[in-house]
C-alpha cells in the first residue's frame, strides 16, 4: 500500500488527500499514518460500496460487525485493548474518526457509540473486575456497545431534569424511565443507561445487557439524517440490574460529563470528515461537469465555492489538531471540546451547502452521494451538545459568568 523513506511513509495517489492543503497528516508518526492509511484503504474497499444502499433503506448492514471486527481499528485509544497494544495518541484517533465520516457518516457514528461512548463508558467508569469482563468482548467487537443518556422530554437540561429512576434493592437496581435517540440500541448487546438514584438523586451508570426484562427498544423511523444508524426509544419498566452491573465510577453527573468531554472531541473531528467528504465530491463534479462547452471548475464562482470549503476545512483541521495535542499533554479542558465542536459543526453546515450547490439538481439525489452528506451534516451539528449549549460552555469559560438557566 505504501513505501517508506527516511521521513514518512509516501501514500499512493488514491491514498492522499486533496484537501490536505497544510498537510496536517504529517504530524502523525511513521506508524500511526501507516494505520491511518490502512483504515483509508479498508474503508475505501469494504464500507463505501455498502453505504448508498442501507443510507437509503435505512437498515444496518448486517456484514459491518464483521468487517470491523477484522479491521484492527477498533479500541485502539485504550490501553492494552485494541490491536495496537499501547494506546495510539488522540491525534491519530481524530484522525480516524475523520477518515471514517469522510466515507460516512452513520457509519462513523454507529463506531464511535460503540467504540467511544459505550467503551469509555466502561473504560472509565467502571472497576478493574468490569473492565475484565465487558471490555475484551466489547474490544473484539463480539459485544457491542450503545449509550443511553437523552429523555424524551429534553436533551441538554437531563444533567438537572433526568427523569429516569434507579431504586436500589439489596443487590439489585430497578430502572424505570425511558431515553431516545439511543444510536446502536436495536441491536446492541450492552446499554449503558445512565439514571437517577432516588435515595441520594444522584446520576448513577448501569450496564443492561440485551434480552433484560422491561428493557424494550424501539427503532426511530422517518430520519433524513443518519439513516444507517439504528437510533431507538427505550423503555424501562421495573428493569432489574445487579449491583455488579453498576458502574462502580459514575457517581454523579459530573463523571457523565467525563464521558462527554472526551466524546465530544471526536465529534468535531467527525465535522472534518464530513466537510473533507462533501468537498473531494465537489471537486471531482466540477472538473467532470461540463456546463457552456467548458468544465464549471472553470468558472470563476465555483471556485470561489471551493475555495471557501478549503479554507473553512483548513481552519477546522488546525484547530482540531491542537485539540488533540492538549488532550495527548492531558491539560485540555471542557471548553476546549467545546469551542471545537460548536465552531467545527458550524463551518461544516457551510461546506456541505456550498458543496451541494456546485452539484444544482444533482445535488439532491443520492447518486452523488452529496445529498448524503448535506443531509447527515444536520444530525452532527445537533448531536452531542447543541451548538448553543457548547456556545454557553465556552461562554461561561470567557466571561466567568453563567447564561444557563435554571
Amino acid at each position: 500500500m505504501t513505501t517508506t523513506t527516511d521521513t514518512a511513509p509516501v501514500a499512493q495517489l488514491e491514498d492522499q488527500l486533496t484537501a490536505d492543503f497544510y498537510q496536517y497528516e504529517a504530524h502523525l508518526s511513521d506508524e500511526e499514518r501507516e494505520i491511518l492509511l490502512g483504515a483509508r484503504t479498508f474503508l475505501r474497499k469494504e464500507i463505501k460500496p455498502l453505504v448508498n444502499e442501507y443510507w437509503y433503506k435505512g437498515t444496518f448492514p448486517p456484514e459491518f460487525v464483521e468487517k470491523f471486527r477484522g479491521s484492527g481499528l477498533n479500541a485502539l485509544a485504550y490501553e492494552g485493548y485494541g490491536a495496537h497494544k499501547p494506546a495510539v495518541s488522540n491525534l491519530l484517533s481524530g484522525m480516524l474518526a475523520m477518515e471514517l465520516s469522510r466515507v460516512d457518516a452513520s457509519t462513523a457514528t454507529f463506531f464511535e457509540v460503540h467504540n467511544g461512548l459505550g467503551f469509555y463508558s466502561v473504560y472509565y467508569g467502571g472497576n478493574q473486575e468490569q473492565h475484565d469482563r465487558f471490555l475484551p468482548a466489547m474490544a473484539s467487537m463480539d459485544k457491542i456497545g450503545a449509550f443511553g443518556l437523552t429523555e424524551p422530554h429534553g436533551g441538554s437540561d437531563v444533567s438537572g431534569g433526568m427523569r429516569t429512576t434507579a431504586k436500589r434493592e439489596g443487590d439489585t437496581w430497578v430502572l424505570n424511565g425511558s431515553k431516545t435517540w439511543i444510536g446502536n440500541a436495536t441491536f446492541a448487546d450492552y446499554v449503558m443507561i445512565y439514571a437517577r438514584d432516588v435515595d441520594d438523586n444522584q446520576v448513577k451508570g448501569f450496564v443492561v445487557e440485551k434480552g433484560t426484562p422491561g428493557f424494550e427498544p424501539e427503532k426511530i423511523e422517518g430520519k433524513i439524517a443518519l439513516r444507517i444508524v439504528q437510533n431507538a426509544r427505550i423503555t424501562l419498566t421495573d428493569v432489574r440490574v445487579p449491583e455488579a452491573n453498576r458502574l462502580q465510577n459514575i457517581n454523579n453527573f459530573h463523571d457523565v460529563a467525563e464521558v462527554l468531554r472526551v466524546t465530544r472531541s471526536i465529534v468535531a473531528w467527525e465535522s472534518v470528515g464530513v466537510m473533507i467528504g462533501a468537498y473531494e465530491l465537489a471537486l471531482d463534479f466540477a472538473k467532470q461537469r461540463i456546463a457552456f462547452g467548458r468544465p464549471i471548475a472553470k468558472f470563476q464562482m465555483i471556485q470561489d465555492l471551493l475555495v471557501k470549503s478549503l479554507g473553512n476545512i483548513t481552519a477546522c483541521w488546525g484547530l482540531v489538531v491542537q485539540l488533540a495535542r492538549l488532550q495527548d499533554q492531558g491539560i485540555y479542558r471542557d471548553e476546549h471540546s467545546s469551542l471545537a465542536k460548536t465552531f467545527v459543526c458550524a463551518r461544516m453546515r457551510e461546506v456541505v451547502s456550498w458543496c451541494r450547490e456546485i452539484f444544482g439538481g444533482n445535488g439532491i439525489v443520492l447518486d452523488y452521494d452529496i445529498a448524503r452528506f448535506f443531509a447527515d451534516a444536520e444530525a452532527l451539528y445537533s448531536y452531542e451538545g447543541t451548538h448553543q449549549m457548547q456556545t454557553f460552555i465556552v461562554g461561561k469559560s470567557i466571561t466567568g459568568q453563567s447564561a444557563f438557566v435554571g
